[in-house]
């Protein structure tokens, strides 16, 4: 295809005053132009919706509403978004560098999923490294829906889908970790998907599935139990455990 896509950047929102104007700086600084951004706000009241207004004129939709929960607001994203992709950038993350999304498709136009490594940051803005160098997860060279049989392999914030292949988020079912649960889903409709070999974006720590930790890991389980089925999954979840007890022995040792 030789029309250039036109990809839909959708930032979730709630009470994010001191968090959005950076996420949203760095979508605006992007040199790709074939941008629609759209911002979903969960009816925040404190100074959320100002600045939203005050980028009014760079956004292609935006919305101030009560919702049920982070992937109701996602969903909503989905249904006004239309671009040839989606990728979410939530309040407080932000796409890594202004060239990013001109350097992926040049390299790779119109692959049907990018995927690429994600910078950690603390809330305070503290850099903590590569998502593959201060977490057990390593990228595969080549991502599959076989690949996240053990977790969540890749950072959703660094995971761009065509949206033909993205379906809703299933939070009804999955109301702590349906990112998971959507990233395989888009997998199993791709072919194949597309290794950047770059940063995609800045992501920091302290986020939903965080605050929920425990609720998350038990969703997480019932999805991967869903798609790969018990014994697969218990299995691997012991393999999970030994692979994070050895990271974090590695780490404490210095290597």
């Amino acid at each position: 295809m030789t029309t250039p896509p036109l990809i839909s950047i959708i930032t979730v929102t709630y009470q994010a005053e001191s968090l959005l104007e950076r996420t949203i700086e760095s979508v605006l600084a992007q040199t790709y132009p074939h941008i629609e951004y759209l911002i979903i706000d969960g009816g925040s009241r404190d100074g959320t919706t100002d600045i939203i207004r005050r980028y009014a004129e760079h956004l292609a939709y935006w919305v101030s509403e009560p919702d049920k929960g982070l992937y109701d607001a996602m969903n909503k994203g989905l249904a006004a978004a239309k671009g040839d992709y989606v990728w979410f950038i939530n309040a407080g993350d932000r796409i890594f560098a202004p060239d990013t999304l001109s350097r992926i498709f040049a390299q790779a136009p119109w692959a049907e999923v990018y995927y690429g490594d994600t910078e950690y940051r603390t809330l305070s803005e503290e850099y903590m490294g590569l998502r593959s160098e201060v977490t057990p997860h390593r990228l595969p060279p080549q991502l599959s829906w076989r690949s996240m049989a053990r977790g969540m392999v890749v950072c959703h914030q660094a995971f761009i889908a065509q949206r033909s292949i993205a379906p809703s988020y299933d939070w009804h079912t999955h109301p702590y970790s349906a990112d998971l649960d959507w990233v395989i889903q888009c997998l199993k409709q791709a072919q194949s998907a597309t290794h950047t070999q770059q940063v995609l974006a800045v992501y920091l720590q302290g986020g939903f599935s965080r605050k929920h930790l425990k609720r998350s890991l038990t969703d997480r389980f019932k999805i991967l139990q869903k798609h790969f089925g018990l014994l697969p999954t218990l299995w691997n979840h012991l393999r999970i455990a030994l692979r994070g007890a050895w990271f974090i022995a590695k780490r404490r040792k210095g290597y």
